[in-house]
């Protein structure tokens, strides 16, 4: 079954990808859902492309997706849609973003597909069968020193307490380590945890579709994904700490007095 979900996920997600990268060549007028969340046509047509597939091949699967919500809320396997993970760098045409699709069977991930772009790089994984880019096996690095490590983040895109606590967790992150980047696509920054190109990714505020196919494609490649405290993380939960597993006690032990202070704010 799992093949089956792959093999769909794989056909939309590059389909999607066709339409964004023409799409690039284009006038992009974007709407806002808010001050800086900003949504396109090509996010809403990408969905659409994605969710026809689904249904085509499933029609009893639930979906939840980022533009259009849940439906068909009652099987046991959950769809789970970013279109276009990082619009607000495409709308600017700032070389960061990707489609992301995950596949959950009673709440655990099955399958996940994120294909990056502009550089049209695919990245796949299937529960207990690995992670590849291309087709080809990707591991998590190895760096064991925090000194050493290249971490990325995010910040989402209410300026408030947990914004305020990222950006010095950010700067206490870029004071001991080989610096931290913020590229503006959360799967996207998953996927390059999983290849080894980053060591580490935290962030507050993200959504499902954020995450749902980037964290197994990280697990999958060796990772390890808890909540920042350390506690069992899912799709659901406000905030993230993914790393190669080397270290993500030494980021957890970091993080924990800006927790501390937070701990209102992430009940």
């Amino acid at each position: 079954m799992n093949n089956d979900l792959l093999t769909v996920a794989k056909k939309a997600v590059l389909e999607a990808g066709q339409i964004i990268l023409k799409a690039l060549d284009k006038p992009r007028n974007p709407d806002f859902k808010g001050r800086a969340d900003l949504v396109t046509d090509t996010d809403r047509q990408c969905e659409e492309i994605i969710i026809s597939y689904i249904n085509r091949a499933f029609p009893d699967h639930s979906i939840l997706a980022e533009e259009s919500g849940s439906f068909n809320t009652n099987s046991e396997y959950q769809w789970v849609i970013d279109p276009l993970d990082g619009t607000t760098n495409f709308v600017h045409g700032y070389p960061s973003f990707g489609v992301s699709i995950g596949c959950y069977k009673k709440g655990i991930p099955e399958i996940g597909v994120v294909l990056e772009l502009p550089i049209n790089r695919l990245f796949t994984a299937i529960k207990d069968g690995g992670s590849f880019v291309d087709e080809v096996t990707i591991k998590v690095s190895e760096t064991a020193d925090l000194g050493r490590s290249l971490l990325v983040t995010g910040f989402g895109y209410e300026h408030g307490e947990k914004w305020e606590a990222n950006m010095d967790l950010f700067k206490s992150f870029t004071d001991m380590t080989q610096g931290v980047r913020r590229l503006g696509a959360a799967s996207v920054d998953l996927c390059h945890l999983a290849c080894g190109m980053v060591d580490g990714f935290w962030e507050f505020d993200l959504k499902p579709w954020d995450t749902a196919a980037g964290i197994l494609i990280a697990i999958e490649a060796g990772g390890k994904i808890t909540q920042m405290n350390g506690n069992h993380y899912n799709i659901y939960d406000n905030n993230l700490l993914a790393t190669n597993g080397q270290i993500h006690q030494k980021m957890i032990s970091q993080i924990s007095p800006t927790l501390k202070a937070l701990s209102h704010s992430l009940k």
